[in-house]
Formats: structure tokens, sequence, C-alpha cells
């Protein structure tokens, strides 16, 4: 080839320059394919019984179990804030707990009179509530557990039943199972229309793996099981497929959105989820995640501001439509 031609071939190829769209912050800014808002956020708190109470979680820095009157005072920060929804998580007391989670359907229980408060004080907030049994039983589990350590699916299921309508009467905006239970979409969605709540909606954790991510949150709660693992009812992570599978069963039962559990290792999963739903797509920022960003923060390894935004638009990416993280709070005041 002539020296000419080549120097021909050279402009050619020169002609697409990717790097003039990356010139300046403001051009960065208007063909940027992925923003994300504060109106993506889903805020997960604790609450526990007491008065005047605020306890740090140790592997979770900055993240707190709150008394029912601290709590409401933070939700309404949180709302100023523009965060329109929070995921409440329950400290459940030892000498509530039994084997079958009888108080998770107690009409005065602590979920129950946390909502009807939060209702009352901050009703513009959207309230997001767990179904599982693992915060109410002395083992620790999402399911009813046999002599010999099974986990019952069927029986849970009346159970859940019973949880989830005992959170729709106190006010309750979207019940959330967490439990991993075959059919139990079907079954919540059913009796909820049966009992004319027809209006509260479902946030199915769709798909969700049997993570190590999870250790943090079970600090929190207390809730980590007293025997065996979760594996035959949380999801391999291993497998992609079977999400799909997953994802669409619920969908099926009448899901109104579908959630990935944990995220950020899984962001191959909620890219396959959005794909494959008209459905909002969630995705949980789980606990291990955060407290993994937090700890290499402390030891100054990273910028801790610039990581969180990062992660959490990376999620955006995938396809995620709405997350919750335990950074929300600290992202809703980086982005105002």
């Amino acid at each position: 080839m002539s020296s000419e031609n080549s120097s021909t071939d050279n402009l050619l190829h020169l002609s697409q320059r990717p790097r003039r769209l990356r010139r300046t912050e403001t051009l960065r800014k208007m063909v940027r394919e992925t923003t994300l808002s504060v109106d993506d956020l889903i805020y997960p708190m604790f609450v526990m019984e007491g008065e005047e109470e605020k306890v740090e979680i140790a592997s979770m820095p900055r993240c707190y179990r709150y008394s029912l009157d601290l709590l409401l005072e933070e939700i309404a920060e949180v709302s100023r804030l523009g965060i329109n929804a929070v995921a409440l998580f329950p400290v459940i007391p030892e000498d509530q707990k039994d084997d079958t989670g009888t108080e998770s359907y107690n009409p005065e229980g602590l979920i129950q009179e946390t909502v009807k408060a939060i209702k009352k004080a901050v009703p513009e907030i959207l309230i997001i509530t767990d179904v599982a049994l693992d915060p109410f039983t002395t083992h620790g589990h999402d399911g009813l557990v046999d002599e010999n350590g099974k986990i019952l699916n069927d029986p849970t299921l009346e159970v859940l039943v019973k949880m989830a309508l005992s959170q729709a009467e106190a006010g309750t905006d979207f019940v959330a199972p967490s439990d991993m239970m075959d059919g139990r979409i079907g079954a919540i969605r059913t009796a909820l229309d049966a009992e004319g709540y027809i209006n509260v909606g479902i946030l199915a954790y769709s798909a969700k793996y049997a993570s190590a991510y999870y250790g943090p949150f079970r600090d929190a709660l207390d809730s980590a099981p007293k025997f065996g693992d979760k594996k035959t009812y949380q999801m391999d992570a291993a497998n992609a497929k079977e999400a799909l599978k997953e994802i669409e069963l619920d969908i099926a039962e009448g899901a109104d959105i579908i959630m990935v559990k944990p995220a950020l290792a899984y962001l191959d999963i909620i890219c396959q989820v959005k794909a494959a739903t008209n459905l909002p797509v969630a995705a949980y920022n789980v606990s291990g995640e955060y407290a993994m960003i937090k700890a290499a923060a402390q030891y100054g390894w990273i910028d801790e501001k610039k990581v969180i935004l990062e992660t959490l638009t990376s999620m955006k990416r995938a396809g995620a439509d709405l997350i919750l993280t335990y950074f929300a709070k600290e992202v809703a005041l980086m982005l105002m």
C-alpha cells in the first residue's frame, strides 16, 4: 500500500471520533444514556420496640434500628429529601418469636402499628412491608419447618396470607413477599382481592438468590437461620434461566413489580429480566454490598461518594427501574 493510500485510510478512520461527545461536562450530561434519580430509590429501614432508641448496626455503618418515635422523625426527613418510598423490616424480641411466626399477623404487632403511625404522620410516603417469617420464627427460616428440618411450602402459604392481609388492613401500599415459597404471589393476590384490598400492590422478590451478601442484614434483624441454610428455597447463584422462570410465574400470579436480589453480583440477571418483561423491575442493593463500600471508604481506599453513584448507576444501566438501597438518603443529598 502506498503512503498516500495509508494516509487517506488514517484520515477516514479519524473522522469517527467518539471523544467529541466527551469533551465537556455539559456535553457528557446531554448525551448520557443512564440517569440516576432520587425517584428511583426505595429506602429500607429497621424498626424496633421502645422509645427514643436509635442503635447503629455494627456491620452497616450509618444504618440504624429505630424505635417508632424516632423512625417517624427519620421518615419525615427522608420524605423532605424527595425519597418516595420506604421498605420496613421489624426487629422482633425473642420472647415474641415462636416456631410458626404467629406474631407476624398480629393486628397490633410492631409492623402493623408502624404502618398505621407512618400513614398518619407522613401520609404521602409509600410503604412497602416485608412478607416473610424469618424475623418472627425461633428457627430463623422463611417458612414453617417440620420435625426433620424440612421447610414446608404449602402450610407456609397460609401464614404468609394472614401476614399480608394484616399488613393490608394496617394500610400498607405494597406487600413484598421475600420468602421464595412456590405459589405465594398467587395465594396472596387472591386473598387480598377477596378481602377488598385490590389496590394493595405486590412487589415480588422474584429472583432472590441464596447469597452470602445478606450477612449484615441478618445481624440487623437477628434473623440468621439457627440450622442449615436457605438453599432449598432461595435460588442457586449459578442459575440464570431459573430466574426467568420465577419471574414468569410471579407475573402470571399477579405481581405488580418484580425484583432481583442481590443486585451488584447479578447485573446480568437484571438485564435479562428487564428484556423479558414490561413490568417495573426493582433491584436490591443489599447489606453486604453496602458494607463493602463503607468498609473500603473507612480505610480510605476508595472515593465513597463516586463509588456509590457508580454502583447504583450500574444497576440502572442494567435495567433496574427501582433500587432498594441503604444509600438512599446519602444519594438523595448528593443529587440535590
